[in-house]
């Protein structure tokens, strides 16, 4: 590989002949050979956003001339545009503000910027026009830089995936707890038999979740809405103009349509990252919303033949390569394990945020690399899980009516009537015997059939009430 010489204030060192980037990117690429992942395209997207925005500050504050500022300007649309995105190698593990990543945006921006001015893109920093340092980091600092990008392509990546995701899955949930309406199934606590209950109150019960968590995911995004920018290395703001973070802060907010503020505390907000770890538990609270409906989903569809079998799963591929015919919920289980992923990565995220020492966090290339991570998964697999499993759902109706008639939890409704005890029995009754409780009841209760017909028609037990004696 041809290579070129470049200085810092450490020395000289080799960098590829044809990279935008520069000596403070390849001494990171080589202090992190550690796992061969770049920050995730959308953080440095993001990144190149808060370049171009500041560099339009800048030239409104007459921080720059005009030559410089548009050739920035430029140069960071590409990186947002996600032109230049090869030109990012540095390792999510590296130095734990982001400087890396922050100083590969600097140098990458600064060489396309004096390439579109018309000199070469790739020679020493101080002698072209504009310089990584002193034009693109001008009122910034790593330290306000990279919390922000964290922020705004978290807000992103929600507002954008998650949520659009989780709509979706909503619509179709709601559709299938109104088609499944009239199904009558049993209820189930503590993986027993309980009261009977509709399929489609079931189904509701799983919209409802999705529902919550497109409220949940919007917290998210209004608990990132704070930006750190501004307080620049400890959260003084010592080399940044006054006025730099707020007008770039609403730049930003005009291009995403979305309402951002500047820190109330700059201190707060460049020695911790609470709100991450906040938004974080929000996407940890969907994955665990998300994993409820999926093992529900699965194992209501258990069987065919010797599960529970209420539910019909569309098969979408074969099960066994030794059983012949076996067809798995494998959709639900994919977006289980995304759960799970998600959960972890939010202990992640967790752990980092405990990396908050004095005046700085350590642990932020993770929390960015994970929060990112977190909310594409959850996109892709609740759209994956809406389209493959849920919309093709069917409900066994004879299976889902014939277990409600024989479960022991028929004799709940008889206890306003002929009192707990005596309903106890016809239960027992009715278990070592094998007969239904409504067979043991015609025995037993001294009612009427006409009065058991009331007090157990299946579709007034799914509905609030007490039963009196006659079912009035």
């Amino acid at each position: 590989m041809k290579t070129r010489t470049e200085k810092d204030s450490l020395g000289s060192l080799e960098v590829p002949a044809d990279a935008y980037y520069g000596v403070q990117t390849q001494r990171a690429v080589s202090n992190f050979p550690i796992s061969g992942w770049p920050m995730p395209p959308r953080f440095i997207h993001a990144m190149g956003r808060i370049k171009r925005a500041a560099a339009r500050t800048n030239l409104e504050l007459g921080l720059i001339d005009k030559k410089v500022a548009d050739a920035i300007i430029a140069a960071a649309t590409e990186v947002l545009e996600g032109k230049l995105d090869n030109q990012f190698p540095v390792d999510v593990f590296q130095t734990g503000s982001g400087t890396s990543t922050n100083m590969n945006a600097n140098e990458v921006i600064a060489s396309r910027a004096n390439e579109i001015l018309g000199g070469p893109a790739r020679r020493d920093g101080s002698k072209s026009p504009v310089h990584p340092n002193d034009h693109v980091n001008l009122c910034q600092s790593s330290n306000d830089v990279f919390p922000t990008a964290i922020h705004i392509s978290t807000v992103e990546a929600i507002r954008e995936e998650l949520v659009p995701a989780l709509e979706h899955l909503h619509k179709v949930l709601a559709k299938k707890s109104r088609d499944f309406d009239n199904v009558m199934k049993i209820g189930r606590t503590h993986l027993q038999d309980a009261t009977p209950i509709r399929l489609g109150q079931e189904f509701s019960g799983y919209a409802a979740q999705v529902e919550y968590a497109i409220g949940r995911a919007s917290k998210a995004v209004e608990t990132l809405s704070e930006l750190p920018l501004g307080g620049t290395a400890v959260g003084t703001g010592l080399n940044a103009h006054p006025d730099f973070a707020k007008k770039t802060i609403a730049k930003l907010a005009d291009e995403l349509k979305v309402k951002l503020t500047e820190a109330r505390n700059h201190f707060e907000a460049a020695s911790s990252r609470d709100a991450c770890v906040e938004a974080s538990g929000h996407l940890k609270t969907i994955a665990v919303s998300l994993a409820k409906i999926a093992s529900d989903i699965r194992l209501l569809g258990s069987g065919p033949r010797c599960g529970i079998g209420e539910l019909k799963i569309p098969t979408v591929q074969p099960g066994s390569s030794i059983m012949p015919g076996k067809v798995n919920p494998v959709i639900a289980e994919s977006m289980i394990q995304v759960c799970l992923w998600v959960i972890s990565a939010d202990l992640a995220v967790t752990l980092a945020g405990l990396q908050s020492f004095f005046e700085l966090n350590v642990g932020m290339p993770l929390i960015a690399a994970k929060m990112l991570e977190s909310t594409h998964l959850l996109a892709a697999s609740a759209r994956n899980f809406a389209d493959k499993c849920v919309k093709g759902i069917e409900a066994d109706r004879d299976r889902c009516e014939s277990l409600v008639e024989k479960s022991l939890a028929m004799c709940t409704p008889l206890a306003p009537v002929i009192g707990y005890d005596k309903a106890a029995a016809i239960a027992k009754k009715a278990c070592a015997t094998g007969k239904t409780v409504r067979e043991v009841a015609r025995e037993m209760s001294g009612l009427s059939e006409k009065e058991l017909d009331k007090i157990l028609d299946l579709r007034t037990l799914t509905e609030p009430g007490i039963r009196a004696k006659g079912g009035e």
